[in-house]
């Protein structure tokens, strides 16, 4: 699949959370492009940087970031603040706003994370913003994109990028492909069991940041309340596990261990204020 076409599928999907069923991965048809592998390795930092790079690219080719510069400092701030609290703070992390009224957050190897204005503007308060960021940093942290090449499309790409000679050549074409395959998994999702472990991973690091845990839990409660039918939700539900059952895992997984963090700030005041003033400068 050609850049340009991925690009046009997601945009369709972002901007107006189209059924998307119609362009579901073919997987078989990617295996024989590409071929299978033997031997699975971890993909190394220029590799993960490589596939990342090129990711983002295509994202922001589908949906642009919002045009606004204080709104994009407010949360690379958040961002970058959370990074720094991570085992892979030297990362070079990039957090962005898209330009775009579907409801949903992405992230791709190397440091990059996404949100969308429609969901940005359905929060409450900073510590929302901050369990959403730190949810999508936690699939970096776990390289769960990268597995996901590996596992759901059996490439030999990823194995190919960690022991390609100096042909830079043949390692951009290899690392073209790890991109349309890494691409095309914001249209079909991640395993479901990536989706908790990034809940988790986003409410410690929520709690280590110094903001009250329970921001994400309250995103996912706001996204329940929502009517399902609505479209704007359709590219969220399809990629994602229901909302309650997030919820349900991570009432689990907080009992007894984050509670005596909830009364860390929300930081709501600075929240509206930000987004208030964004509101203000684009009607």
């Amino acid at each position: 699949m050609s850049r340009r076409l991925l690009a046009g599928v997601l945009g369709m999907l972002l901007g107006w959370a189209l059924n998307a069923a119609a362009f579901e991965l073919n997987i078989n048809k990617l295996v024989d492009v590409i071929g299978k592998t033997k031997d699975l390795k971890p993909v190394d930092d220029r590799g993960e940087a490589e596939i990342g790079s090129g990711v983002a690219a295509n994202l922001l080719g589908a949906v642009p970031l919002v045009q606004d510069e204080k709104l994009q400092a407010y949360v690379n701030r958040l961002g970058l603040w959370l990074a720094l609290q991570t085992e892979r703070a030297d990362l070079p992390w990039r957090f962005g706003v898209l330009d775009s009224d579907s409801i949903n957050a992405f992230a791709a190897p190397g440091g990059y994370v996404f949100v969308t204005r429609g969901l940005l503007l359905r929060m409450r308060s900073e510590a929302e913003l901050a369990g959403v960021l730190a949810h999508e940093i936690g699939h970096v942290l776990k390289r769960h994109h990268l597995q996901a090449i590996q596992k759901n499309a059996q490439t030999g790409i990823l194995a190919d990028l960690v022991s390609l000679a100096a042909d830079n050549a043949q390692r951009g074409d290899l690392a073209q492909k790890a991109i349309s395959a890494g691409t095309e998994l914001y249209v079909r999702g991640l395993d479901k069991n990536d989706e908790f472990e990034a809940d988790r991973i986003g409410v410690v690091l929520a709690a280590r940041a110094g903001y009250d845990p329970y921001g994400l839990p309250a995103v996912l409660q706001t996204l329940e309340a929502m009517n399902a039918q609505d479209s704007s939700l359709a590219l969220m539900f399809k990629t994602h596990p229901a909302p309650a059952q997030r919820l349900q895992l991570l009432d689990a997984a907080m009992t007894g261990k984050l509670e005596r963090y909830a009364a860390q700030p929300q930081m709501a005041e600075r929240f509206e204020k930000t987004v208030g003033d964004y509101i203000r400068r684009v009607r």
